[in-house]
């Protein structure tokens, strides 16, 4: 007789839908109610399988947390960065989950580099005059889950606003705290989406309201001091396909408000200096232009910089005002301005930020993103007449490494200076200060004000290639398709065909999977696994094209193009066919449940983390959280039937048949808002009654998480080595790094 655990099996209760003549029973739609103790019971039994499954994996465990344990400085801080009087920072505290907000006093501000240099802060020394603000260690111990949304002081420092989710459902409650006292005020509210915008004297705080669909949807101001009840709402957006968003100008004088979806936006603006002031339209919906704003001073003119796609999918950047665009009705073409920067094909513009003292272009070119500068002096040129410049022209910031990603961090608008972070494969984040050039001047060098360390890493140790993996497609300039694949590997790993591997992918909402640094992966790469990322079609990490031809009914691009970069590792000798591995996160685990169904023969083992695997029942219910949001990602399957036939080819869940699947884990979180737990529990079900192989399904639930799993950054390390072990252990990888 057999010793190994019984996997729990979900009773099934029919239940029937029927869309465009297509009638599907679904057995296990009932384990949808979280409330229902038999639900409870059988996610705690889920959780008990896996864990007498996976026993075995323990010492893996062990050793990947130990590592990465041992590899991070635990006591660790952040470079201050200035507000009015003060230096702000955070200290990470040794045994501690959540960092401490700690700030001191700053010299006064003559405008010059020195006032502007940060103090140098070092673990476990506290500073002259140094206060903390917030400890959320204090305030997580209160809670089994915590988790802050958002968080923003006034000018002067006297008032904090934060946001606070204590389920993980990503409900928050905005409070208010003295920073002259240290006390928290009385007054909350509840029920609030993400973080609050303060307006500079600290006086109202603006915050999202979401819908029953948990889509931020009403703008709503509070006057510090005064009951919740009392609030007023400023603006409701009734269009279920608008997300909406707030951000404050780079000179704080006005509160932007961006409505929109992966296809167009509506933007407004409001005067924070008038506390009666109300939205005013500038671009609506229905010119379905994909837009940002950026309020900009130049030479006492109040104008606007609009990054937009009205010229080409990659965006361009124009200048105008918004009495242009109010004064213009919506049966008249819309005018833009003065074209600042034109559309590239190769190269897609992000987006801006102002400063007083020029302007800086977050831009990406052959997948790489950087941070470009557009001095105000061409910007006054081309608005009197003269030629836009292309974005690829602009002065740029470079670095030694062919793979690195380097982003806007911080760009007060009255600071002599402006902070990037620049990280790779393989270089831990890096904080530059960038100096404004001054005119006449070459422009001055960056300062670094920090290197991430890393414990007892030889980081030459490690080498990162790009390779190109050529599909059967051909784009619209005839040129063959090809994949980019990031390899990631020990310098003892060459392409002989011998090495266990572990594919990554997303591939959704032109979300781009920039080179970034993990410790955590080093675990990986020392134990010889090749660790290889696949920028699928889907992504952003070659333009807009890229994301647009692996969307909508060009879904399955994502999926092939998966396939194609596995079989590509193996054709160039970086992998071992026999030992692959599989790993995707959200619509990432949807690609994961996408390649078990349509090459499982390829993968030994798979994880799925919060893997949306039953898309297309989700996509059907526009009154689920975020459902009527997704149609711009996915299309509507209720109104089109072929976005409804192409859905259904590809999910997951529909697809599961007879077959030898891999090892599979499917990992998530019982509030979490934006994948339901509800898809990968009915997804596990229907694979063990599939599963035609000896291969385990577990299932692993985090009962007291969101979408990002448990809380606290030790708890982030457990989970990830669960999933490295997982994975490891399936490759037939021993937990001792053997190097």
């Amino acid at each position: 007789m057999s010793d190994a655990p019984t996997p729990p099996q979900a009773t099934q209760v029919p239940v029937e839908r029927t869309h465009h003549g297509d009638t599907v029973v679904d057995p296990y739609e009932w384990l949808r109610d979280k409330e229902s103790q038999e639900v409870l019971d059988h996610l705690h039994a889920e959780n008990a399988y896996t864990e007498a499954v996976t026993a075995d994996q323990q010492s893996l465990r062990d050793a990947f947390f130990a590592e990465t344990k041992h590899r991070t400085v635990e006591t660790d801080l952040s470079v201050p960065s200035r507000q009015g009087d003060w230096w702000y920072f955070t200290r990470t505290i040794e045994g501690e989950q959540h960092p401490v907000f700690c700030r001191v006093p700053a010299a006064p501000d003559d405008g010059g580099l020195s006032a502007w240099t940060p103090p140098e802060v070092e673990p476990g020394v506290s500073l002259a005059g140094e206060e903390t603000y917030f400890d959320t260690n204090a305030e997580a111990a209160k809670h089994p889950f915590y988790q802050l949304g958002g968080m923003t002081r006034d000018q002067a420092g006297r008032l904090l606003a934060y946001s606070e989710d204590t389920s993980g459902d990503e409900h928050h409650t905005l409070r208010f705290r003295d920073l002259s006292t240290g006390e928290t005020l009385d007054e909350a509210v509840d029920n609030v989406h993400g973080g609050p915008v303060l307006d500079p004297a600290g006086e109202r705080a603006y915050y999202m309201v979401a819908d029953a669909a948990w889509r931020p949807h009403q703008l709503w101001v509070h006057t510090v001091g005064t009951p919740a009840g009392t609030d007023r709402m400023l603006l409701q957006i009734d269009d279920e396909q608008l997300w909406t968003g707030i951000e404050t100008s780079a000179d704080e004088r006005e509160l932007l408000i961006i409505s929109g979806n992966a296809e167009y936006d509506e933007s407004r603006l409001l005067d924070l200096t008038d506390p009666d002031a109300e939205p005013q339209l500038l671009i609506s919906a229905a010119r379905r232009l994909l837009h940002t704003v950026e309020p900009i001073e130049l030479d006492g003119q109040r104008l606007l910089l609009i990054t937009h796609n009205q010229s080409g999918a990659n965006n361009a950047l124009s200048l105008t005002s918004a009495a242009t665009l109010r004064a213009q009705t919506e049966d008249e073409p819309l005018d833009l301005g003065t074209t600042v920067l034109p559309h590239e094909e190769t190269v897609k513009l992000e987006g801006v930020a102002v400063t007083a003292a020029e302007v800086l272009v977050s831009a990406r070119r052959d997948t790489i993103e950087s941070v470009q500068r557009l001095p105000l002096a061409t910007l006054r040129a081309v608005r009197d007449g003269a030629t836009p410049t292309p974005t690829s022209q602009l002065d740029g910031l470079r670095f030694d490494e062919d793979l690195y990603t380097c982003f806007l961090a911080s760009a007060r608008y009255e600071a002599p200076l402006f902070r990037v972070v620049h990280s790779s494969w393989l270089t831990p984040p890096r904080i530059y200060d960038i100096p404004h050039p001054t005119p006449g001047d070459d422009a001055p060098e960056p300062i670094l004000r920090r290197e991430t360390p890393v414990h007892d890493v030889d980081l030459d140790a490690y080498r990162a290639t790009r390779i190109w993996a050529p599909t059967d497609d051909v784009d619209a300039s005839g040129d063959q398709v090809q994949v980019p694949v990031t390899v990631l590997h020990h310098r003892d790993v060459t392409p002989d065909s011998s090495h266990p591997t572990l594919v990554i992918g997303y591939g959704s909402y032109e979300v781009s999977m920039d080179p970034a640094f993990s410790v955590p992966r080093l675990s990986l790469l020392d134990r010889g696994i090749v660790v290889a990322v696949a920028h699928v079609r889907g992504g952003g990490e070659l333009g807009r094209g890229w994301y647009e031809d692996g969307k909508k009914l060009a879904k399955p691009n994502t999926f092939r193009d998966f396939v194609t970069a596995t079989d590509h590792l193996v054709t160039t000798g970086w992998a071992d066919p026999e030992r692959i591995a599989a790993w995707g996160g959200s619509a990432g685990g949807l690609l994961m449940g996408a390649v078990a169904n349509m090459a499982p023969e390829k993968y030994v083992a798979i994880v799925a983390q919060v893997p949306f695997v039953d898309n297309l029942t989700s996509i059907l219910d526009p009154d689920l959280p975020l459902s009527a949001l997704e149609w711009e990602e996915w299309g509507n399957p209720i109104t089109d039937e072929d976005v409804y036939w192409c859905m259904k080819s590809y999910s997951p869940y529909e697809n599961v048949h007879d077959t030898a699947y891999p090892a599979i884990a499917a990992v998530t979180s019982l509030h979490d808002t934006r994948v339901l737990y509800v898809e990968p529990t009915k997804w596990v079900q229907r694979l063990r009654e599939h599963q035609q192989g000896e291969a385990p399904i577990v299932f692993k639930i985090e009962m007291d998480g969101g979408h990002g799993g448990a809380s606290g950054r030790y708890e982030a390390w457990k989970d990830r080595a669960w999933d490295y072990a997982f994975i490891a252990h399936h490759l037939g990888v021993a937990a001792d790094a053997g190097r």
